[in-house]
């Protein structure tokens, strides 16, 4: 039973090759003379690989024409750095032109009312004035704006501080180390280099600036300090924390928590300085040499 099976099978394999190697002819004969004209031997296993070779060849083109043509920069991810920055420039110009426009706008509207009436002529100065005039007197004020303008002021009023005053540190923002009141303000004749802030219970003291942790250790005079090197030949520390969140040689970023307020029962820090009592003491140092934190950052 099972030799005559095999024998099918083969007997059906002999039979498939036979029909894809057979050849037909296809002949052209001139109609008049009835002579053959052309006469061509063919077989489906001519045509397959015809038509597999015929394929592979497209293929190879298509590749070519978009490796070695501009084509290429159609494709994902293999747009060159000129053409990206083409287009950049031409989003860019793009941009510029909205806002041309857009002031044209503003100025051919503020005419019309003039001619209208509506706007005095004796007001205008210029043509930047005009827009202006157009853009924030005509436009009424929402609710939901004074409410963002007020929550923005009062974040920027505790948090940040602008120093454009400062040439040392231009191009700086110092954040907050922390939420609290000052117990007792930098003073170097009473040999105080820093300021002492009364920190909220269970709070984060935060890096005031981008740096590298130099220092994260106990002591037995200051318990856990901390100290960070800033850019700009700032370094600030951070004494009688609570408990270190960063290492030596951590990179932070301003805003950043690097370690915990002291706990309402630390007794070392109430030790230490008995007449403020419980104290995150921050210094400030400037190439060396012991600055005043409050010219910088608004607790």
């Amino acid at each position: 039973m099972s030799n005559s099976m095999e024998h099918k099978k083969k007997r059906t394999r002999r039979a498939f090759w036979k029909d894809i190697k057979f050849k037909y002819k296809l002949t052209i004969i001139n109609e008049n003379t009835l002579e053959e004209v052309v006469g061509l031997h063919v077989s489906k296993l001519n045509g397959i690989s015809w038509l597999v070779l015929t394929i592979v060849v497209l293929f190879v083109i298509a590749s070519l024409i978009m490796v070695f043509t501009p084509l290429r920069n159609y494709l994902p991810g293999y747009m060159n750095s000129e053409i990206r920055e083409q287009v950049v420039n031409n989003a860019l110009r793009a941009d510029s032109l909205q806002q041309v426009l857009d002031k044209q706008n503003l100025y051919i509207a503020n005419i019309q009312d003039i001619f209208r009436g509506t706007v005095k002529a004796d007001t205008i100065q210029s043509i930047d004035s005009l827009t202006t005039l157009r853009a924030d007197t005509l436009m009424d004020i929402t609710r939901r704006e004074l409410d963002f303008r007020r929550q923005y002021e009062e974040q920027e009023m505790y948090n940040l501080t602008n120093i454009a005053a400062r040439t040392d540190a231009d191009g700086l923002i110092f954040y907050r180390p922390a939420q609290g009141v000052i117990l007792r303000p930098f003073d170097l004749k009473q040999a105080h280099p820093g300021t002492d802030i009364s920190p909220e219970p269970g709070g984060h003291i935060l890096a005031v600036l981008d740096g590298t942790v130099v220092l994260s250790a106990y002591t037995a005079q200051s318990g856990y300090v901390i100290a960070v090197q800033h850019a700009q030949g700032f370094l600030s520390v951070y004494k009688h924390c609570g408990s270190l969140l960063k290492r030596e040689g951590d990179a932070v970023t301003g805003g950043e928590p690097i370690a915990l307020a002291p706990a309402p029962n630390d007794k070392d820090n109430d030790k230490e300085s008995p007449e403020t009592g419980r104290h995150l003491h921050f210094e400030l140092w400037h190439q060396g040499k012991a600055v005043n934190p409050e010219l910088y950052i608004v607790f």
